[in-house]
């Protein structure tokens, strides 16, 4: 092989890397952009119940870290260009991430890149996925609970209850679905 030829398959490989990744950040961004329209308003909290930090955590568990937080952090410019992105619960636009709910949805890019670096490490087996997902998962409750106690000024207990406790269950569901669904889906991309 001459060093034009090398390359150029250098080149050509390069470029087919860069276009599957932005095809796969668009994609992963759209998936959270979907899950976050399925919302439930709870009346005793200012943070409805939603799909989005499953997708969050998902694409993160499947894309790696690096991916995931390109998705999750184009969702949140997708969403501040005042796309209907964002739960349907909330104002819309850059004024959802200043109201009760801009702590989780600011955190997004972190907890995706938490969630797939760890993975990356190790986490080829459900069990590791799972904890990937709830260490990612306690960075997303603490910004959220935090975020409230700053712009609703109350208490550490009554943003733990507002933005924490209310999700508790529904959060395991979505950390075990999440780690299964990127098993599955990691499988399939290995093939």
């Amino acid at each position: 092989m001459t060093l034009r030829t090398t390359t150029a398959t250098f080149e050509s490989g390069r470029t087919y890397n860069l276009l599957r990744d932005t095809a796969l950040v668009i994609c992963a961004s759209l998936v959270i952009a979907l899950c976050a329209r399925i919302s439930v308003p709870l009346p005793f909290t200012p943070v409805p119940l939603t799909l989005a930090n499953f997708a969050v955590l998902a694409v993160g568990l499947t894309v790696g870290s690096r991916r995931g937080f390109a998705a999750a952090a184009l969702y949140l410019a997708q969403g501040a260009a005042s796309i209907p992105v964002f739960s349907p619960a909330g104002p819309g636009g850059i004024a959802q991430l200043f109201g009760p709910t801009g702590g989780f949805l600011l955190a997004y890019p972190v907890v995706a890149f938490v969630a797939g670096w760890l993975v990356e490490r190790e986490a080829r087996t459900f069990t590791l996925r799972v904890f990937a997902a709830i260490a990612a998962e306690l960075i997303l409750f603490a910004s959220g609970a935090a975020w409230l106690m700053a712009i609703t000024h109350v208490s550490v207990k009554q943003a733990v209850f507002f933005g924490v406790y209310p999700f508790f269950f529904g959060e395991v569901t979505k950390v075990l679905l999440a780690a299964g669904v990127a098993g599955r889906l990691r499988r399939i991309s290995d093939r």
